[in-house]
């Protein structure tokens, strides 16, 4: 029988934003012995949310909370706001999805990045808005350049990841807040923070959960190593965030996640060690690149992206002998960001690996 797809679903091309390591791995027929590419923390979680969710594993039996009401509890005591200002969800892409099909109807403009995170326009293009891109200023995402292609479209929301992927770079919070006393009447800012817990504290504006102007993401993924639960939460305007009500997966965020986050939020010490041990990678990165002629570009993130020094082709010719080599990074897809790799921090042993790979990667991909 012939499935009868909308319209709108046979337009769409049958992919994914990401091609995942372990589809790599099937392909190669091996494992990866470094996994730096999914900007995943390879430091682990913290052993209080490990134990929080091996106990939680014995109720798996049962639904998790819809309402994630003691998660919401902690999270907003942890903001200092009210619980209204806070809704779960799976993942900033569960999220991202949710907003997408609130506020974009057919048609609706929305503005991004050229090159920027790829779920975002994924979700646009299945809920059949328009998008419109900008290209980054040097290495980072453009706000004025945002702001006036908004302006002339009359969209409905601007994307904007701070600090960014996939480059790494950050604005300040100030730039921030002037953005938001700018944004066109209308419009809503959708501040992605997935990275707020690695980045200098000038990066975060200082922004009232009660401005109806921004949505913030964030996320348990990174700097709480939580990437396989599937944990994001908003913070936004009361009346935004009920709205999420009419659409979200109410049961999208399990038992177990919901319990590990609440472990993970109060271990501070252990995101303290996680943010020093990011530091210590950066700075390994950084020094490994240089070592061979490559220049890495400041970060705010758990990545470091580095400019191999030519166009797009030579740095997939990079990639593509590292991973053959079993070093999984990644690469920003758009020009002329794709002169670029991207390699996560790690541990000694994943930087070991790369210091004896890359400079046979680079010979290679010269040769």
């Amino acid at each position: 029988m012939s499935h009868r797809l909308t319209p709108l679903a046979q337009s769409l091309p049958a992919t994914v934003p990401f091609v995942g390591p372990e589809a790599q791995e099937r392909q190669r027929g091996a494992p990866f012995a470094a996994r730096l590419g999914a900007n995943e923390s390879v430091f682990g979680p913290s052993p209080l949310a490990i134990a929080a969710m091996e106990a939680a594993a014995r109720d798996a039996w049962m639904y998790g909370d819809p309402e994630g009401f003691d998660l919401r509890a902690d999270l907003a005591q942890h903001h200092g706001v009210a619980m209204a200002n806070i809704v779960l969800g799976e993942g900033i892409d569960g999220l991202l999805g949710s907003l997408v099909r609130l506020l974009v109807a057919p048609g609706d403009a929305v503005v991004t990045s050229a090159g920027a995170y790829p779920t975002f326009n994924y979700h646009v293009t299945g809920y059949g808005g328009t998008l419109h891109t900008v290209p980054y200023s040097g290495d980072a995402e453009d706000p004025d350049a945002l702001l006036a292609k908004a302006r002339q479209t009359g969209a409905k929301v601007i994307y904007l990841a701070n600090p960014d992927n996939p480059m790494g770079s950050h604005h300040t919070g100030a730039t921030i807040t002037d953005m938001l006393d700018r944004l066109p009447t209308g419009c809503l800012l959708c501040l992605d923070e997935a990275y707020a817990d690695l980045a200098p504290p000038s990066a975060i504006p200082p922004i009232s959960p009660d401005d109806p102007r921004v949505i913030r993401m964030r996320t348990f993924s990174k700097a709480h190593g939580l990437a396989g639960l599937r944990v994001g939460y908003a913070i936004g305007h009361p009346d935004l965030i009920a709205a999420f009500d009419r659409v979200r997966n109410h049961f999208g965020v399990g038992r177990i996640a919901q319990a590990g986050a609440r472990a993970a939020l109060t271990d501070r010490d252990w995101l303290s060690q996680v943010v020093n041990l990011v530091d210590e990678s950066r700075k390994a990165i950084r020094d490994i690149a240089e070592a061979n002629g490559l220049r890495p570009l400041p970060s705010a993130t758990n990545f470091v992206t580095v400019d191999c020094g030519q166009d797009g082709a030579f740095a997939r010719k990079v990639l593509a002998a590292l991973i053959d080599d079993g070093i999984f990074v990644r690469m920003p897809g758009v020009a002329p960001l794709d002169r670029c790799i991207r390699i996560g921090c790690g541990t000694d042993a994943d930087m070991a690996r790369l210091r004896g790979a890359l400079p046979q990667a680079l010979a290679r991909a010269l040769s």
